[in-house]
């Protein structure tokens, strides 16, 4: 029989479609994170939810709240560091990671309400809290509906609700209104969950690279489970209730010390600026050549600023 040599090449671009679709396709699997030296993983039942967190070391409470895409891993490195001097609490947010996947209460007044009775249920009264992303919300409100549980206050690579860039047609950023609408971020990201937090961590850092595979591989892992992409879109279909909550609290005083650290080509001087008028306390740290995700982009510089910070 003869073939071809189109038949051919055509047969072999559709079977390199077909890989390309399975690979894109299969579930993420991978060996679950390996724990920072002398941490340990817990879970709690607090507020209604039950949260896995990790923790490590002795002394006054760090609490350290991650974003979306990522875990309680985003703080890894950090968290070695800090256990020496102080009690580490990094906790997957609601519905994040291994924390129960709720139907609701993915708002940053309910996430607040979680956090601060983790604090207690660790043993704590206060607690020096960090938070980037989701969690810089969340902590932000906690701040201001429970300010004697915060001790200093640490906002990395944040905006205050309300104040976020979510019109596409005016300048603001496209996956705002894409994420928030009901049903389709799912579907269009349905097998391609790791391809889609992969090219968005590439192009929200600006030190490419600084968030390896390895650790793509361990955040696609826990959002590609069933309900995984919902919980971390809900953080997003929240944003607008956020707003509306804000705004009966924006121009208070914040009575404990505050600091912010932005990447240059993430953030910037915004959040300073935006929280001058209510933070009198206020230290702002802003690192050259770094994108969104500090912490894991220039890990000496933010825990240099952070030790600072919370060891004075």
């Amino acid at each position: 029989m003869h073939i071809d040599r189109r038949t051919v090449l055509l047969g072999m671009s559709f079977a390199a479609a077909q890989s390309l679709t399975a690979r894109a396709n299969s579930p993420v699997g991978g060996s679950p994170a390996k724990l920072p030296a002398g941490a340990r993983s817990e879970f709690a039942t607090v507020n209604g939810v039950r949260l896995h967190y990790v923790t490590a070391g002795s002394g006054p409470a760090l609490v350290l709240l991650h974003g979306w895409p990522q875990t309680w891993f985003a703080w890894h490195g950090a968290i070695e560091r800090f256990s020496r001097s102080f009690t580490v609490i990094a906790p997957d947010l609601r519905g994040i990671g291994l924390s129960e996947k709720t139907a609701s209460g993915y708002d940053k007044r309910t996430l607040a309400d979680d956090i601060r009775d983790l604090v207690r249920h660790v043993g704590f009264t206060d607690a020096n809290i960090v938070g980037h992303d989701m969690g810089g919300k969340a902590a932000y409100v906690l701040a201001h509906t429970y300010p004697s549980v915060v001790r200093r206050l640490v906002l990395a690579d944040c905006s205050i609700p309300g104040t976020e860039g979510m019109d596409s047609l005016r300048g603001g950023m496209w996956h705002y209104g894409f994420h928030m609408a009901q049903g389709f971020p799912e579907m269009l990201t349905a097998g391609r969950e790791r391809e889609y937090i992969a090219r968005q961590i590439r192009e929200w850092s600006f030190r490419r690279g600084a968030i390896n595979d390895a650790a793509i591989d361990e955040y696609a892992r826990h959002y590609a489970t069933p309900g995984g992409m919902t919980t971390g879109f809900n953080l997003y279909r929240a944003l607008r209730d956020d707003a509306k909550f804000v705004e009966t609290i924006r121009g208070r005083s914040l009575s404990m010390p505050v600091m912010t650290i932005t990447g240059r080509q993430s953030v910037g001087d915004s959040l300073a600026t935006n929280l001058r008028v209510e933070a009198p306390q206020l230290t702002s740290v802003v690192i050259e050549n770094c994108g969104h995700f500090v912490a894991e982009e220039a890990p000496d510089e933010f825990c240099n600023a952070l030790a600072a910070f919370v060891e004075a």
